[in-house]
């Protein structure tokens, strides 16, 4: 006899932060027993220049999947579903990563491809869009330390929150564009004109297989993404229920990216919003974000005739579509 509902455990472990959601999963969708738990990590630390995790990036990743493992212990759960993205996928030293997590967490990663983060990034964007008020195609855009994920979905008509029409990962975020592009504090123009032509020619790769120009909405997911939401809105401390499902327009969204990629890092520290983890490698991620909504909304713009000027910002992304796909599969077997 099948259950009518599982409680499962997802971890979401990327190039800067790892992640913690409980929830309960139904025929209604996912309901939080432990809403998201986030440590800044760095576990992508110098990937890009090595190819191989540092050790003290591995221990601050086993320092944190150890306090998980004891939140995980004082909850029932029906299975755990730990994930490992961009910067796993490139670590050449990943199975001495993959061993440890196993010896802790008694389940071994996943490294999944981006293709499949992509899905499961617009699986748990879209499962909490209300469809009477942002139309579809939905462009959902993860923004994350490692990567950046762009998938398209949602013919508007039949099931448009789960129908993926193209995906793609590119192989840039806010930690990599940092560490290859953004080394002076603050980043010459130099530098900020090459990170611009290297994230638009992985955008110019991502349009191949992504028809961008048919999305009628932008969602943008992850830690940038809201961030610099939460700054355009002027809080002084970030505030999630706030910023998830808040409507930013593309010329607000263009002015803070911009402001904060010209600030020193000492500066940036002033601004409560930022978590500190962030701290260095917000502009990274602010020439990635402001580079996307530029392009897409052109695309948008040569397809149909009108430019997309707004985006929804979502708390809602990869963790949700891992804990939510993991939790649906328990329930069908």
């Amino acid at each position: 006899m099948s259950k009518e509902s599982v409680t499962v455990a997802g971890i979401d472990c990327g190039t800067n932060s790892i992640r913690l959601k409980i929830a309960r999963v139904d025929a209604d969708g996912m309901h939080e027993v432990v809403p998201r738990i986030l440590r800044v990590i760095r576990l992508g630390q110098d990937v890009d220049k090595t190819h191989r995790f540092a050790d003290e990036a591995l221990e601050r990743a086993y320092v944190a999947a150890r306090e998980f493992a004891g939140v995980i212990a004082e909850h029932p759960i029906d299975g755990l579903r730990f994930v490992a993205t961009s910067a796993t996928r490139d670590a050449e030293n990943r199975e001495e990563f993959e061993d440890e997590i196993e010896r802790i967490l008694g389940v071994r990663p996943e490294v999944i491809p981006g293709t499949e983060e992509a899905d499961l990034s617009f699986l748990g964007a879209t499962s909490v869009v209300n469809r009477d008020d942002l139309p579809a195609p939905y462009l959902v855009v993860d923004l994350g330390g490692g990567s950046t994920e762009l998938v398209i979905g949602g013919d508007g008509v039949s099931a448009p929150t789960t129908q993926v029409q193209g995906a793609f990962s590119m192989n840039i975020g806010s930690v990599r564009m940092t560490e290859r592009h953004l080394t002076n504090d603050p980043p010459t123009q130099t530098q900020i004109d090459e990170a611009v032509a290297d994230v638009d020619e992985h955008i110019d790769e991502a349009f191949r297989t992504v028809d961008a120009g048919k999305a009628r909405t932008i969602i943008g997911v992850s830690g940038t993404v809201t961030t610099m939401t939460a700054l355009a809105m002027g809080l002084k401390e970030y505030d999630h229920t706030v910023v998830d499902g808040h409507r930013l327009s593309l010329e607000d969204a263009y002015a803070v990216d911009d402001k904060f990629l010209r600030m020193t890092r000492v500066e940036r520290r002033e601004y409560k919003t930022i978590h500190p983890g962030r701290i260095d490698v917000v502009g990274g991620g602010a020439v990635v974000w402001s580079r996307v909504l530029a392009r897409v909304s052109e695309a948008a713009k040569a397809d149909h005739g009108e430019a997309i000027d707004s985006f929804v910002a979502s708390e809602h992304g990869l963790l949700d579509g891992i804990v939510l796909d993991y939790g649906r599969r328990l329930l069908a077997q």
